[in-house]
């Protein structure tokens, strides 16, 4: 790809947006009807290719369950209010009702509770017995004191998630996570990330993860480019991470790595243009914070906004705009993308010809900038 030139002394790579693409048609149609948007990671299908972010703005136990019944797989934050608190209705509405000013600093307070081991067990066997598919999340800091108490419970796929995860951590400090021996003496499924380049998602591949995220600061609580001025452009970071998907897939001799779109992806016209990038699934955060169920009440989230020393996050108001399932599968309340998203994608697939998500990754895309009007 041809380089820019930024200055005489700096050149770079162009990077796109999911707002700055756009899908084709083809000369074959489809009835919506016909069209599958299931996936299967490991030994685990879900008829709709979403998972719900790590936050506690959208995850409880009850939310997970209504949502893995509804054919996404949730994922709880072992770090989130949930294995803090016995019951934390009282912290969440304090995070709700307090002022944009006072949100930060009050959140911090809430989240310097200790996390209990023993809550972890209780919330993922809460999800377990309701008979859905059992995901949690740690970050690369805890997973080494938390690791043991989540697999003893029972949890079916392990995820690894910061804002951005690397297969080589370097510190002086203290010995950092090996990746690779790590996942090879689990015996789950481990999902890992964020990775925003092709040489990083490739790197945490050979680790022997099953799944790579995608994303570095793009989601709507995030202000991770204004705090660090880095940021990811999703449309080129997805396609990036496809391709060092496929090139492992002849590395390795045929192993497959799922590539999960994680940030920036907040209407239904996203997911759709993320799996048309390469995306097998998508992790919605705001998405699903916007559901009558969420624990948020309407703000959103994430583990970012209340770091004890930098904040590369904050609370903002998304509002309510329908049930979690009239946001997954309708009927669509506004034609703004925010409710039966699975619907939408339904229809683009079948309105660009495609019957399942691996062909539709192979849709004609445009360099299309979106101009408000």
């Amino acid at each position: 790809m041809t380089e820019i030139e930024i200055g005489k002394g700096k050149r770079g790579r162009r990077a796109y947006s999911l707002d700055d693409i756009a899908i084709v048609p083809s000369r074959r149609t489809r009835d919506p009807r016909e069209v599958s948007t299931s996936w299967q990671i490991d030994a685990y299908h879900f008829e709709l290719p979403v998972m719900a972010a790590p936050m506690d703005s959208l995850m409880s136990p009850a939310t997970a369950i209504a949502f893995g019944k509804l054919g996404g797989l949730p994922m709880l934050d072992l770090e989130g209010l949930w294995t803090r608190y016995e019951e934390p209705e009282k912290q969440l509405a304090q995070i709700a009702t307090c002022s944009p000013d006072e949100a930060t600093a009050r959140m911090r307070e809430i989240y310097a509770e200790p996390i209990k081991p023993e809550l972890i067990t209780a919330r993922l066997k809460e999800i377990r017995d309701a008979g859905v598919t059992v995901a949690g999340a740690l970050t690369p800091q805890r997973t080494q004191e938390h690791w043991r108490t989540v697999v003893a419970a029972g949890v079916d796929l392990f995820v690894i998630r910061g804002t951005t995860v690397s297969a080589e951590h370097v510190s002086g400090a203290s010995e950092p996570l090996n990746l690779k021996r790590f996942i090879y003496e689990l015996d789950v499924p481990v999902i890992v990330g964020g990775a925003g380049t092709y040489t990083a998602a490739l790197h945490l591949m050979r680790t022997g993860a099953a799944g790579v995220l995608v994303g570095f600061g793009g989601g709507a609580a995030h202000t991770t480019r204004r705090t660090l001025g880095i940021h990811a452009p999703m449309a080129t970071a997805i396609s990036d991470v496809a391709a060092a998907r496929r090139d492992y897939l002849d590395e390795s001799g045929g192993r497959y790595v799922h590539v999960i779109a994680d940030g920036g992806v907040g209407t239904s016209g996203d997911i759709v243009k993320a799996v048309a990038c390469g995306a097998d699934a998508v992790m919605l955060g705001a998405a699903l914070a916007r559901a009558e169920e969420a624990p948020g009440r309407g703000f959103h989230w994430g583990p970012e906004a209340h770091h004890s020393q930098l904040p590369r996050g904050e609370r903002v108001e998304v509002g309510t705009v329908g049930s979690l399932e009239q946001i997954l599968d309708g009927p669509g309340q506004s034609a703004e993308g925010t409710t039966n998203i699975m619907g939408a994608l339904k229809r683009a697939m079948a309105t660009t010809g495609y019957s399942d998500l691996k062909e539709f990754q192979r849709v004609e895309l445009v360099v299309a900038p979106y101009q408000r009007s």
